[in-house]
């Protein structure tokens, strides 16, 4: 009796058995009870014609074969062996205990046998070549199968490249359907599509269209949205190659994500000259009449302010109440008249903003002084929270001033019922964030990104509160100049944050 080695058991890592085929029951016991001693599965069968049978059925790792059989001898059986595709590659060893001469053993060789094994039988030796058979069939059948595997993976991956390309030929025949200049970047920043629009504006696809020397610069614009990841919306000029004509288009570059990853982008010029032309003429209009209005209402304010003093004088209080209210809604006119005044400028290119270093913490601190000196409640308070400023930020004070007075304003005026409101501040490498928060009557979500456009208000205080929706789109101007960021967040009932960036450098 052979000793069992030391390991695993072959029955817990195989999946298929070995075939013993003789004729002699005997035979076929002591082969059985040799390999079963060593944890191989077996299966047996008296003849040729029971072995092919059970081949074609079953999935055999190895075939111990007997030549002299009656019937189809062991030759015989494995030439049919080798004729069905299941059979032809199992592994075959021969046994002989008469044919031993070297024209048998080659004839073995040349039927589709491995091995060929003269009885009577050494065991070590047999099971030496059973396991080597064994093992090598085994491997075969799993290279087999990662083979399968690795085809399937590659045969699915050709048919997700193949529907990915009529999608992206899809995308590209629609883009190319656009009235509108369309492109897309890919995540390295490289253009990577351009419709035939595009080379009206633009000589080649790796450039973006020439804009006025007066306009942003396009890439500079995209590079900056590209390390924040976030949308870019611009308005510029660009020269129309047929004409030289600089023409206004509106330019939206938005990222697209797979897996919280820019896979790229996908942006448009759209066509806005004429558009921009009829609010040319309608913020001349409003200029002349700003300007017009204003000389006639500053002699107004100093009659009024000259007959209050008089009315003081000679005690004469209840009139002098009234003058007093008229002074109030004098200075809300020439507020009102400022605000439109600066929307011509912004318009026409001329609101120029003056940065230079300047202390940002002393401004958001002689602010809210400002507004609680003058403000008609005396029970508002303005906290000031978290970070101090210790740098000095490049701005232009008159106008961030302006920002925060308005944002100040309206967080004031949208509480009613809370006085309470925060200044918070935060500052990291690249840019310092100023937030104001109230708890007042708050924006539904739907419509928080029109509060910085032109002349919108929001219905639901339009009737409660007056104005004429055009501070937030100065305060956005202004921000924009700085080449910083401006937004919200809000809830019905229960309050809004007002914020703006500006870059350190």
């Amino acid at each position: 009796m052979v000793n069992k080695p030391d390991t695993k058991p072959y029955q817990t890592i195989l999946y298929c058995m070995i075939l013993i085929v003789d004729d002699n029951q005997n035979n076929i016991y002591s082969l059985k009870k040799l390999l079963e001693s060593h944890d191989f599965p077996v299966d047996t069968a008296n003849s040729g014609e029971e072995a092919l049978g059970k081949a074609l059925k079953n999935n055999y790792a190895l075939i111990i074969l007997d030549v002299q059989m009656p019937g189809m001898d062991g030759f015989e059986v494995a030439e049919t062996f080798s004729g069905y595709s299941k059979t032809k590659e199992i592994p075959i060893i021969f046994l002989s205990a008469v044919n031993t001469d070297k024209r048998f053993i080659t004839r073995g060789y040349n039927s589709g046998g491995m091995d060929y094994v003269t009885k009577p039988i050494d065991p070590e030796i047999l099971m030496l070549k059973v396991k080597t058979f064994y093992n090598l069939q085994e491997n075969n059948l799993a290279m087999k199968k990662t083979q399968q595997s690795l085809e399937l993976e590659v045969k699915g991956r050709r048919e997700a490249q193949i529907f990915m390309k009529s999608e992206i030929d899809h995308f590209h025949l629609m883009l190319e359907a656009l009235p509108q200049i369309a492109f897309t970047i890919n995540e390295d920043g490289f253009i990577s599509f351009v419709n035939r629009k595009w080379y009206e504006y633009s000589e080649s696809d790796q450039q973006f269209p020439e804009t006025h020397p007066d306009d942003l610069n396009i890439e500079d614009e995209f590079q900056r949205c590209r390390k924040k990841g976030k949308p870019l919306e611009l308005e510029a000029r660009i020269k129309n190659l047929d004409s030289g004509d600089f023409r206004y288009h509106l330019l939206r570059m938005s990222p697209v994500y797979q897996d919280e990853k820019i896979n790229n982008w996908v942006g448009t010029f759209t066509d806005i000259e004429d558009q921009k032309k009829m609010e040319k003429e309608k913020d001349e209009f409003l200029s002349i009449a700003s300007h017009e209005l204003k000389t006639p209402l500053t002699s107004i304010k100093a009659y009024i302010q000259l007959l209050d003093r008089k009315l003081k004088i000679n005690n004469n209080l209840t009139e002098a109440v009234y003058a007093g209210k008229a002074l109030d809604q004098i200075e809300k006119l020439n507020t009102l008249i400022t605000d439109l005044l600066d929307v011509s400028k912004i318009e026409n290119g001329k609101l120029k903003i003056n940065k230079k270093p300047s202390d940002l913490e002393k401004l958001i601190h002689n602010t809210i002084d400002t507004i609680l000196q003058t403000h008609d409640n005396p029970n508002v308070k303005i906290d000031r929270h978290i970070g101090k400023i210790n740098q000095l930020v490049p701005f232009d004070a008159i106008r961030i001033e302006q920002v925060l007075i308005n944002f100040l304003t309206n967080a004031i005026k949208y509480s009613p019922e809370n006085n309470q409101v925060i200044v918070t501040t935060f500052v990291d490498d690249d840019e310092v964030k100023v937030s104001v928060t109230d708890f007042g009557i708050g924006i539904p979500e739907f419509k928080q990104d029109a509060v910085f456009r032109k002349f919108y208000r929001v219905e639901e205080s339009s009737v409660q509160f007056q104005g004429m929706g055009i501070g937030l789109y100065i305060c956005a101007e202004i921000i924009k100049q700085h080449h910083g960021t401006i937004g919200l967040s809000s809830k019905v009932e229960e309050g809004s944050t007002f914020y703006f960036t500006l870059p350190l450098n």
